[in-house]
């Protein structure tokens, strides 16, 4: 369905084309590469897990782990602010 008044493609159930079992698996295996931040369109957050990663010689990368666990347990949302689909 596209939304008529900004030609974005937008659900007709408002939850998010993106995939919270893939945004949490590219989270906990690549996160210190903001792989699943980037996934969901939240450039931003990956931008500051790069950052944290690579300025922590590698101890920052705890932030993207248990920021992949949250997703997978919690859920998360996407640039738009949609939940993020279950499959």
């Amino acid at each position: 369905m596209t939304n008529p008044m900004s030609g974005e493609y937008t659900p007709a159930n408002g939850i998010s084309d993106k995939s919270k079992i893939v945004a949490g698996i590219l989270q906990i295996v690549l996160g210190g590469f903001g792989a699943g931040r980037f996934y969901t369109g939240h450039t931003g957050l990956a931008i500051g897990q790069i950052a944290a990663t690579w300025l922590t010689c590698g101890i920052g990368a705890i932030w993207p782990l248990v920021d992949g666990i949250m997703i997978l347990v919690k859920g998360g949302t996407d640039a738009q602010g949609r939940p993020l689909r279950e499959n």
